[in-house]
């Protein structure tokens, strides 16, 4: 039998919508660069949807390859790494630079362990691909650290609030973020949801409720969610840690049980 011979050229769809991500990525820097952080922002969650998307649409045609994975990473590096890392230097700077030099170069340096850490998160994501849970990630996604960084700009943008008052909060959870990223907290991935299974009515009425108060109100809703998606992490890893304890603690009581019952 004749080995199989590697694939010539790649998919056209999946990477159609990866490059459209990085397109976005790129443009959120532009747009920073010239003081538009709102449109950057709105730019950086676009990468995000379309980030989404390409995976599922891969699963879906059957058309993974390594070439995806490879060049998958690399966008998000870009959209979710480097693109919030220096919309935060960008949008910090001007508001604690004049406090002095050490508040100057703590902006650049938070972008700087944000921009690692989201590199890092995705080196350890590749590596652990074949042998991972689906079920979750372990750290935090790098498109939702993205979110929850943009959209404390965009809320901070929209609403006028003061960069002097908002600057340091904004670095105090981007920081956060990061760390959060390269920590083994587990998080729900959404990749095993059902796609062409039923599903109860009542997440139809909790989606629908979603768009609703995304319509009233975008930015807000985007930061409480993934402030709260941020959050539920810690819970999850520690309600599992609570559970297995408990687990351990059943069974070594069966057992010293059964040994009484022995003797």
């Amino acid at each position: 039998m004749e080995p199989r011979r590697p694939i010539k050229g790649i998919y056209i769809l999946p990477n159609l919508f990866t490059t459209a991500s990085l397109f976005a990525g790129f443009y959120a820097i532009v747009a920073g660069v010239d003081g538009h952080f709102t449109r950057a922002a709105v730019a950086v969650l676009v990468a995000g949807l379309l980030d989404g998307l390409d995976g599922r649409i891969a699963r879906l045609t059957h058309t993974q390859s390594d070439f995806g994975v490879q060049y998958d990473s690399l966008a998000d590096l870009i959209s979710f790494g480097l693109a919030p890392a220096l919309l935060t230097y960008l949008w910090t700077l001007p508001a604690l630079a004049p406090l002095g030099p050490f508040w100057g170069k703590l902006c650049w340096l938070v972008a700087f362990v944000y921009a690692a850490c989201a590199a890092l998160r995705l080196a350890r994501f590749n590596t652990q691909a074949g042998v991972a849970d689906k079920r979750y990630f372990q750290g935090l996604a790098s498109p939702a650290a993205a979110g929850l960084t943009v959209s404390l700009i965009w809320v901070s943008e929209d609403y006028g609030l003061a960069r002097g008052e908002a600057a340091i909060p904004v670095l105090v959870l981007v920081l956060a973020a990061a760390l959060l990223m390269v920590s083994k907290i587990r998080y729900i991935s959404f990749k095993t949801w059902p796609v062409r299974e039923p599903v109860p009515f009542v997440r139809i009425l909790a989606l629908l409720l979603v768009f609703v108060l995304l319509a009233l109100d975008t930015p807000i809703v985007l930061c409480i969610l993934a402030l709260g998606y941020m959050l539920s992490g810690p819970v999850i890893t520690l309600a599992g840690r609570r559970r297995r304890l408990s687990a351990r603690i059943q069974r070594r009581t069966r057992r010293d049980r059964e040994t009484v019952d022995g003797q």
